[in-house]
């Protein structure tokens, strides 16, 4: 994993607002965490060797068989997996610029990357550009490829109409990724699933480790699936507070940003640094970006942020014209 991805809140001190992670950040996780404390003796014993009863919850939301549903540590954890799982087919594509991850995980692996890859990687809603792809691109892209995955870890942070688990069950080459980390917002939790035909979800179930998803992770997926629990509250609205923010961050001289179908969106800044200005957010004004210049395609200049509140997407807007008046 290369260094430098979002949300390093870790590495300063006195971040008072964070845009640097993509997952929305005042959901109310207070009746989440009182019921994982009703359940902490859940740490004394061993979970289930494979999630198997989160499975089946999955499965009946998503209205497909128990045996098409997979559940993982994060869905960072099923790129790795399902790298490891495929490494037979020695071939690899991945549409750039986008999530580092599914690169790491070939090379790791030993693919080689070409444009006709076996192993195909999409993004949808991708990531850093917010950017949504339409079905019958998802289409078009799998008859071109032995195997084609798409993560949709930010299905939830948009109302752009994305493939469904039982709609691509027919598409016998199809993964899909989901990212209950993203949707539920606890990422410290870890936890995620993989959607596909059965032959599929079985030849990835033999690859995996047993153990691999802990106790709090299972039980907080199914009280969250039991409870039907919406944490994004109104998405509409912060999908158009999210065009508000970019809006007005274009208003300023020196600063592009580019079209987004999500509640993140990519900049470019000049003729400085992205570098110099998420160091100078985050110590003169408490305000961490994500510094994108490590995507690959990706130039120094550009800059990700996830939007927030009102209050606190004016704040930065304000910090960063103050930034560019002392250029």
């Amino acid at each position: 994993m290369i260094d430098g991805h979002g949300d390093d809140i870790y590495s300063y001190e006195g971040i008072r607002v964070n845009f640097s992670s993509n997952i929305y950040a005042h959901a109310d996780l207070s009746k989440l965490e009182a019921h994982l404390c009703r359940h902490i003796d859940a740490i004394r014993s061993y979970p289930e060797p494979s999630a198997r009863s989160l499975e089946k919850a999955i499965a009946h939301e998503c209205g497909i068989d128990a045996d098409e549903v997979l559940v993982v540590s994060g869905a960072t954890d099923a790129i790795y997996l399902i790298a490891q799982a495929f490494r037979d087919r020695k071939t690899y594509c991945v549409y750039h610029p986008t999530f580092s991850e599914y690169d790491d995980a070939c090379q790791l692996f030993g693919y080689e990357e070409r444009p006709d890859g076996a192993l195909c990687w999409l993004c949808n809603p991708n990531n850093p550009t917010g950017r949504v792809v339409s079905k019958d691109f998802i289409r078009e892209v799998s008859s071109a490829h032995e195997i084609l995955v798409v993560d949709q870890s930010y299905e939830d942070y948009t109302d752009y109409p994305l493939p469904q688990p039982a709609d691509m069950l027919c598409q016998d080459n199809t993964i899909l990724l989901h990212s209950m980390t993203k949707r539920y917002c606890i990422p410290g939790l870890r936890l995620g699933y993989i959607t596909a035909p059965a032959d599929i979800i079985r030849s990835l179930r033999q690859q995996y480790r047993p153990w691999a998803v802990n106790a709090l992770a299972m039980e907080a997926g199914k009280w969250l699936l039991e409870n039907k629990v919406q944490l994004v509250p109104d998405l509409k609205a912060y999908l158009q507070e999210t065009q508000r923010l970019r809006q007005n961050l274009s208003r300023l001289a020196g600063i592009e940003c580019f079209d987004t179908q999500t509640n993140f969106f990519l900049c470019a800044i000049q003729p400085c640094s992205a570098a110099e200005l998420k160091e100078y957010l985050a110590r003169e004004h408490g305000i961490l970006i994500r510094d994108a210049s490590n995507f690959r395609g990706l130039t120094p200049h550009h800059f990700r942020v996830a939007a927030q509140t009102s209050e606190e997407n004016d704040a930065l807007v304000a910090a960063i014209a103050q930034f560019l008046q002392q250029r």
